[in-house]
């Protein structure tokens, strides 16, 4: 069943006159994207585009999750937004992007937070390329005391961490997360379950039962494109229900990432396979994940319409 009502809580836009993008600017390399070829990504993604592609689709809300503008202007990006919201009536939360390994750590998240709709901060760790390899310990990495002490900065704020990591450092996060008194985790993209393999499963799977067992995390139903292949329903639909299997449904929160999610989807089509997946839950809990979840954990005041 469709939803009556839905909470976006992963997004993003970008307007390329308005700063500096260098993943969409300067040395594209289609080969460094998860998803490849992300040529149409590279113009502006701005309110009407976002619109125009949900065009149909009951989004009473929005989270904007920082689109990796130039960091020295992720102030900037934060202010762009709190425009945009004005003028457009979304998006309703801001997750920024802070560099928790500068010395100015605390001064950059004060600032940040000092804007009504700054609600958490995506800083994303050094990872390994593969399973194969290993960044434990290396500077940036989820073992760096710099890292572990700048996540210890966020509580204070009343700030949540967005954290995007592949499934291989999954252990790794909730190892980290562990000692950190009082942090609220967002893991985005269902842990981003890229080897759809029994033993690439069993791999995720692992690690996302360590992080369902920490009850400040919760995780975004997101991202289910896979690199090198075709949009799977059916083993999308899979990956979600162990998902709320693990998680709860009252962990659980869908998430778009338009217009990244485009390159392997309509945003029709993912609506459509997460409803899929929640068929088996009854009408509340089904409500919860397509929007009372984020909305609690944002604090949202729902505005878009």
């Amino acid at each position: 069943m469709l939803p009556t009502a839905i909470v976006d809580a992963h997004h993003h836009l970008w307007q390329l006159s308005e700063g500096s993008f260098p993943w969409l600017q300067e040395g594209y390399d289609a080969s460094a994207f998860f998803l490849g070829d992300y040529g149409s990504l590279r113009q502006d993604f701005g309110a009407a585009a976002y619109r125009a592609a949900t065009q149909g689709l009951p989004i009473v809300a929005t989270v904007h999750v920082e689109a990796e503008r130039a960091r020295a202007e992720a102030l900037a990006e934060t202010r762009w937004l709190h425009a945009v919201h004005a003028q457009e009536g979304f998006p309703n939360a801001v997750v920024a992007h802070v560099d928790l390994l500068a010395p100015d750590a605390d001064a950059q998240l004060r600032a940040h937070a000092a804007w009504p709709l700054v609600r958490g901060v995506r800083c994303k760790p050094r990872t390994a390329r593969s399973p194969a390899d290993s960044v434990r310990g290396q500077p940036g990495s989820l073992q760096d005391p710099r890292w572990l002490a700048g996540l210890g900065l966020l509580p204070a704020h009343g700030l949540l961490w967005d954290a995007r990591v592949p499934y291989w450092h999954l252990h790794e996060l909730a190892e980290a997360i562990t000692g950190v008194a009082g942090l609220q985790v967002v893991l985005e993209h269902t842990g981003l379950p890229w080897d759809r393999s029994e033993a690439g499963l069993a791999h995720w799977r692992s690690g996302m039962a360590a992080l369902a067992a920490l009850p400040g995390v919760h995780v975004k139903l997101s991202e289910f494109g896979l690199p090198g292949a075709p949009w799977d329903a059916a083993s999308n639909v899979r990956v979600m229900r162990e998902a709320l299997e693990l998680f709860g449904w009252q962990r659980c929160m869908f998430a778009s990432n338009l217009p990244v999610s485009g390159l392997r989807a309509p945003i029709a089509e993912v609506v459509r396979t997460v409803a899929e997946a929640l068929a088996p839950l009854d009408a509340p809990a089904r409500d919860a994940v397509w929007q009372g979840n984020a909305s609690r954990v944002y604090r949202l005041a729902p505005t878009v319409g």
